[in-house]
C-alpha cells in the first residue's frame, strides 16, 4: 500500500484528498474548517487512519514562480507537520489548482453553494493527482 494525502491550505478551509491504495488516483476526501482550531490535529488523525506514507502540501506561488506571503504559512505548516508525523512531507506547486477546481465543479453542474463545500477538496485532489502523475 502506497497511500498519499494531498492538502490544500486556505485561510478559511483546508481541503484534503487521498490517493487509492495503489497510489495512482487521487480522490477528494474532506474539508476542515480553519476556525475549528483542529486543522493539524485532524490532519494527523487522517494520516494515522489512512496509513499515509507521503503528505503533499500545496505551496502557494505567484505566477512568476516567486513565493508570496501565503507561502510562509505553508512552510510553517509543513515544518509543524514534519514534527508530528513520520510520513514524508512534500511541498508541491499549487498554482491554478483552485481555478481548475472551480472549472471542474462548474462543468459538473455544481452551483456556487455546492462549489464552496467542495472546492478545497477538489483543489487538494488536483494537487495530489499532479504529484502522483509526476511519480509515475
Amino acid at each position: 500500500m502506497n497511500r498519499s494525502l494531498g492538502i490544500d491550505l486556505g485561510d478559511a478551509r483546508v481541503g484534503i484528498a487521498v490517493s487509492d491504495d495503489l497510489g495512482m488516483l487521487a480522490h477528494p476526501m474532506e474539508t476542515i474548517q480553519v476556525k475549528s482550531g483542529r486543522v493539524m490535529q485532524r490532519v494527523l488523525e487522517i494520516i494515522k487512519e489512512k496509513g499515509t506514507q507521503t503528505v503533499v502540501v500545496g505551496m502557494p506561488r505567484n505566477m512568476d514562480g516567486s513565493f508570496g506571503p501565503a507561502a510562509q504559512k505553508a512552510r510553517e505548516f509543513i515544518e509543524a507537520l514534519k514534527v508530528g508525523t513520520s510520513a514524508r512531507v512534500v511541498p508541491w506547486d499549487e498554482r491554478l489548482t483552485t481555478v481548475s477546481a472551480q472549472r471542474s465543479l462548474h462543468e459538473a453542474g455544481k452551483n456556487a453553494r455546492a462549489q464552496k463545500a467542495m472546492i478545497d477538496q477538489v483543489a487538494a485532489q488536483i494537487l495530489l493527482q499532479s504529484w502522483l502523475d509526476s511519480q509515475a
